[in-house]
């Protein structure tokens, strides 16, 4: 199971929002909006992503790693943590 599952009807609703967020900078873009207009919108839906993603994260470190933590299986939990480090690493660069 998905460490977002209890969750996913929220993180659906979040996606519907950002997906029309894009579809809005389409038309901005379609309609000539002004540049700081469009830059706007653009930092609005990069930070709706990021904030999605940072939950996704966390709700991954809260199941999936503490769950793999916790088992016998040492190698698994390591294998875990070295999934959220490099999420970490491509969310930090983005």
């Amino acid at each position: 199971m998905a460490g977002y599952a209890m969750n996913k009807d929220d993180y659906l609703k979040r996606l519907a929002r950002i997906e029309g967020q894009v579809r809005g900078l389409r038309r901005q873009v379609e309609e000539d909006t002004y540049c700081i207009d469009v830059l706007t919108q653009i930092s609005a839906t990069s930070a709706a992503l990021r904030s999605l993603a940072v939950g996704l994260l966390d709700e991954h470190i809260r199941h999936c790693v503490t769950e793999a933590a916790i088992g016998d299986d040492q190698e698994e939990a390591n294998r875990k943590v070295t999934e959220a480090t490099k999420a970490i690493e491509r969310l930090v660069r983005s």
